[in-house]
């Protein structure tokens, strides 16, 4: 697939988000992927998750403005408040990374493990279309600047749209289970930090933040 361009679909029958979860089906929703072609002189593929999200945050607000509490979640979702509204799932093939995103624009999921928001129920009607052309003109020109060596800037500005730092967190650990500590940002590397009650900070590469409680207690 060129960079640039968009495969948007009507409907689909086997998504799929991180993990392994079913990444829903939800008609009138959007539901789009496309490509990003690497470069030597490109910052680390993984940040690439966070400049679809920024995209994806922008997108919403654009069409959106009125919408409130709308927030990053490292390192793939875009919440309302805590319920999530959109999901991004990146796959390498080669020197080429598939950006896949879905945004429920008219209907969400029902699921088990997490609530979950629509615009539509929030009181936004945007049609499929017109997101999907607002979502390429800003995806096209972050995906440019994070090939032209912009990233440090794109990382302040996910920063600014994500969970406040000293959000109690939660993260599950292959080696550790789950740990909870104080959302601490970001590094250079687009790799999550948490800090511990004893003050240390853990670096997160793998795994999926979840909110523990609504407050947030600075940093």
């Amino acid at each position: 697939m060129q960079e640039g361009r968009w495969l948007v679909a009507d409907r689909q029958s086997a998504g799929r988000g991180r993990a392994g979860r079913v990444w829903s089906d939800g008609f009138g929703n959007f539901m789009g992927s496309t490509v990003v072609h690497l470069r030597a002189s490109n910052p680390l593929p993984q940040t690439l998750a966070l400049v679809a999200g920024l995209a994806a945050h922008e997108s919403v607000m654009a069409l959106a403005p009125q919408l409130q509490d709308l927030r990053l979640k490292w390192p793939n979702d875009l919440l309302v408040g805590e319920t999530k509204l959109a999901g991004i799932l990146l796959e390498r093939q080669g020197d080429a990374v598939v950006v896949g995103i879905g945004v429920n624009l008219v209907q969400s999921p029902d699921l088990s493990d997490r609530a979950t928001a629509s615009l539509a129920a929030l009181g936004f009607t945007i049609t499929r279309d017109a997101f999907a052309a607002e979502l390429a003109a800003r995806f096209r020109d972050a995906a440019d600047r994070w090939h032209y060596g912009e990233w440090p800037l794109l990382r302040q500005q996910w920063l600014t749209r994500a969970l406040p730092t000293g959000t109690l967190v939660s993260v599950k650990d292959r080696d550790h289970g789950v740990i909870m500590g104080a959302f601490a940002g970001i590094d250079d590397d687009g790799v999550a930090l948490l800090r511990l009650a004893d003050g240390a900070v853990r670096a997160i590469h793998a795994g999926d933040i979840d909110m523990v409680g609504s407050h947030a207690s600075g940093d």
